[in-house]
């Protein structure tokens, strides 16, 4: 036989959920193990259910037309505000382009690139003589273009190895 839940059964006969659980508390009507309540149950305490009426519920599809509906405008609204955003996004980028290329067709004031300067010498070809420096010479850039600047070695003395129990017995230097 067909089971109903405390819910359908309070539908179906049109009466309280809480009327159920007092006849079901008092012993007048009584349940199965997976807590629902068999219709021949509810016939024998309550009668036949006046109106014949289908336990679930009919799906309403204007009501899912319109939920879909409105989700989908949803979206819409979303995508063509992320369209306005990516729109303004692309002109400052462009802008940002356009600036860049103005700046880069500007006058160049006394700059020299490496394509400008001579080609007759080959550094590796013609390798030239570097003058020795002096520690109390200071020299400009202008004057050592290319030259290298030597650096005095500082040369500290190791200190003599330790063995395990020196360490402990002979104090520190």
């Amino acid at each position: 036989m067909k089971s109903l839940s405390v819910v359908e059964l309070s539908k179906l006969y049109s009466i309280n959920r809480q009327t159920i659980y007092n006849h079901i508390n008092k012993g007048i009507l009584s349940k199965n193990s997976d807590n629902k309540i068999d219709l021949s149950e509810a016939i024998r305490v309550f009668g036949e259910p006046s109106k014949k009426q289908s336990v679930k519920e009919p799906v309403k599809v204007d009501s899912q037309n319109s939920t879909e509906n409105l989700l989908l405008r949803q979206q819409i609204d979303m995508l063509k505000n992320q369209l306005e955003d990516a729109k303004e996004r692309e002109s400052f980028y462009q802008n940002q382009i356009e600036t860049m290329q103005r700046l880069l067709e500007a006058p160049k004031a006394n700059i020299t690139t490496f394509i400008d300067q001579k080609h007759e010498q080959n550094i590796a070809t013609d390798p030239q003589k570097e003058p020795e420096l002096k520690a109390d010479e200071l020299t400009t850039p202008v004057e050592t273009e290319n030259k290298r600047i030597p650096v005095p070695e500082h040369i500290e003395p190791e200190p003599e190895k330790r063995g395990f129990w020196s360490r402990f017995f002979r104090p520190y230097d």
